[in-house]
C-alpha cells in the first residue's frame, strides 16, 4: 500500500491549531441563511475561476461569475466548458461519492465530468493515460516533470485510492490527507490532460467527506493562483528518491489557513451583534430551504409556482415550504393576488 513520508514539524503543527480555532469561529457565527448560500456561492465560483486558470483558462473572474448565473459571455467554446465543468462538479460534489470510500470509478467520473467536451480526443476523457506525457513548458520544451511509465498508472491509482480509505489516512488530520492526496495524484499524473484540476476538486472532496468545509466556504484554489509558481515550486521541492511530503504539507496547509482566515473576516463582517448575542445561533434550514434561498440568492424573487416545479409538489406542499422561511424571517411577501411573490427578508 502507499505510504507517505513527511514530519510534523512546529510550523505545521501551529497552522492546524490555528486552523482548527478559526474553522470554530466560523463554524459557530450567527449566519443567516443567505449570508451561507453567499459564502458558498462566492467560494465555487473563485474556485472553478482560479482552478482552471491555472491551466491556462482565459476567463475573467468577471466572466466565470456570469456563467455562474446562467448568462452567455463572449469568450472560447473551451474556456466555457471548461469552467461550467468545474462548477457543475463542485456545485454537486455531495453527490459525487456515495457512502464514506472513495472508489476508482468515482475518480474517473470526476474526470468524466470535469473534461466533458474539452478534450482533442474524447476517448480519454475518463481514463487513465495510454500514451506517456511530461510536465514542460509549452514556450520553452523544458520538462519540469516526468510521471511513471503509463502501465504503472493503475496499480499507483490502485494503492493510493486504498490507502485514502484506511484506517491509518482516517487518523490523520484532514487537512493532512487532502494535502497528501494532491501531492500524490499530481505526481502519479494518470491522465492526459486536466490533472491539475481533478487533484484539486479531489482535495476538496476529501475536505468534504471528512466534514472539515461542507458548507463549501473555503477555497483553496486562490491562494495558488495568486502565485502560481510558488505552487509548481511547492509541488517539484518533493525529492523523488525519498518522496518526503513535509515542505508540500507546510505549503499546501498554509494555504489552508488564508483560505480560512479570509473567510473568518468576512463572517466578522457580516455577523452582527444582535445575532451574536441571540440564543439561539444559527438558523438550521433543510435542504430544500436552502436551495429556496439559493434560487433568490440568482433570481432575486420566487413564486408557488417556482416551488412547485423545483421539488414536484403540490401547491399545498409548496406553501408550506414558503411558510416556513417567513415564519423564521428569512424571505417576506411582495405584492398581492396574481403578483405575490417572496424575496429575502
Amino acid at each position: 500500500m502507499f505510504n507517505p513520508r513527511f514530519k510534523y514539524t512546529n510550523n505545521i503543527v501551529r497552522l492546524l491549531t490555528k486552523i482548527s480555532a478559526a474553522r470554530e469561529v466560523i463554524l459557530s457565527s450567527p449566519l443567516i441563511p443567505r449570508w451561507e448560500v453567499s459564502l458558498r456561492r462566492e467560494a465555487i465560483i473563485h474556485s472553478a475561476h482560479s482552478s482552471t486558470s491555472i491551466e491556462g483558462n482565459r476567463l475573467s473572474l468577471e466572466q466565470v461569475t456570469a456563467l455562474a448565473q446562467g448568462r452567455e459571455v463572449m469568450a472560447l467554446r473551451k474556456d466555457k466548458q471548461e469552467v461550467l465543468n468545474y462548477l457543475n462538479v463542485l456545485e454537486n460534489i455531495g453527490k459525487l461519492i456515495q457512502g464514506g470510500s472513495t472508489l476508482e470509478q468515482d475518480i474517473l467520473n470526476i474526470h468524466r465530468m470535469l473534461t466533458k467536451d474539452t478534450l482533442d480526443n474524447p476517448d480519454e476523457c475518463g481514463f487513465y493515460r495510454n500514451r506517456y506525457v511530461v510536465i514542460a513548458n509549452r514556450l520553452t520544451g523544458e520538462v519540469f516533470f516526468r510521471p511513471p511509465e503509463n502501465e504503472d498508472v493503475p496499480g499507483l491509482m490502485k494503492d493510493l485510492v486504498e490507502w485514502t480509505n484506511s484506517g491509518q489516512a482516517k487518523e490523520l488530520d484532514p487537512i493532512i490527507e487532502a494535502g497528501i492526496f494532491h501531492y500524490e495524484f499530481v505526481r502519479i499524473h494518470p491522465f492526459v490532460d486536466g490533472n491539475g484540476r481533478a487533484a484539486r476538486v479531489l482535495a476538496t472532496l476529501i475536505l468534504y467527506q471528512r466534514d472539515f468545509d461542507t458548507k463549501q466556504f473555503f477555497c483553496l484554489d486562490d491562494y495558488y493562483d495568486s502565485d502560481r509558481p510558488a505552487y509548481y515550486r511547492a509541488l517539484q521541492s518533493v525529492d523523488q528518491e525519498t518522496l518526503d511530503l513535509t515542505n508540500w504539507l507546510k505549503y499546501f496547509i498554509e494555504g489552508v489557513n488564508v483560505s480560512i482566515e479570509a473567510v473568518k473576516e468576512r463572517v466578522a463582517r457580516l455577523s452582527s451583534e444582535r445575532l451574536r448575542k441571540a440564543e439561539t445561533g444559527q438558523i438550521a434550514l433543510t435542504e430544500r430551504q436552502m436551495r429556496i434561498v439559493e434560487f433568490l440568492n440568482q433570481n432575486v424573487r420566487i413564486t408557488n409556482q417556482n416551488v412547485r416545479e423545483m421539488f414536484k409538489i403540490s401547491d399545498r406542499s409548496a406553501l408550506k415550504e414558503i411558510r416556513k422561511l417567513v415564519d423564521l424571517e428569512v424571505i417576506k411577501s411582495e405584492g398581492k393576488g396574481r403578483s405575490l411573490c417572496y424575496v429575502l427578508a
